[in-house]
């Protein structure tokens, strides 16, 4: 019991609660301006093309989510794949990967989205940084390197396993993907994790 408790109070859950909590604020203040001032709050937390109109909804929109249940299902995966991503790195660094993973992914969501639907809307949510942080997680696995060197033991060309896991990381992605939800920032999410991860990026 006594290791638990240590463990609770060390650092990998301190930026984690950091993120849980911005997501929570964040998402308070855009209900309570979007209650009284629809178009405020779509000025202020949603990200949409062209986003550099409104720089500041990179970082905005990262946090904002467009309800409870929302808010909930992403912070759950924050909470279960930010911990182990955050007991490998420093709080800054744990911090930008989320934001910049985040942006990203919700870069990609309003430019992509927008090609293929015109009309589309903007994005809000913490979803391409948690599948970006899930994927850093499997990528940066002991068993990810083991996977690597059968790989190279069976003479499977590196460009056939990016590729299996391109194809996977899309599975996934869409597999977890409810109706509505923005696809594409999930997608880039977890490729960008996976890219991370196996790069180490984050490791100190």
């Amino acid at each position: 019991m006594r290791a638990l408790a240590a463990w609770g109070r060390s650092r990998p859950l301190r930026p984690v609660i950091d993120t849980l909590g911005l997501m929570a604020a964040v998402s308070a203040a855009f209900w309570l301006v979007d209650l009284f001032a629809r178009p405020m709050a779509r000025f202020l937390f949603v990200l949409s093309a062209p986003p550099l109109v409104h720089p500041w909804t990179l970082v905005t929109s990262v946090y904002a989510h467009v309800g409870i249940g929302h808010l909930l299902v992403n912070a759950v995966v924050v909470l279960v794949a930010g911990l182990p991503v955050a007991a490998g790195t420093t709080r800054p660094r744990f911090h930008a990967f989320v934001l910049a993973t985040g942006a990203i992914a919700g870069l990609a969501q309003v430019w992509l989205g927008g090609l293929l639907v015109p009309a589309s809307v903007g994005v809000v949510g913490s979803s391409g940084a948690a599948f970006a942080l899930t994927g850093y997680v499997v990528a940066a696995n002991p068993a990810a390197d083991a996977l690597g060197r059968v790989a190279k033991r069976v003479n499977v060309p590196p460009r056939a396993v990016t590729l299996l896991v391109a194809v996977l990381a899309l599975l996934v992605a869409v597999a977890f993907s409810g109706p509505g939800s923005a696809l594409i920032a999930h997608v880039v999410g977890l490729a960008t994790g996976l890219l991370a991860g196996r790069a180490r990026l984050l490791r100190v």
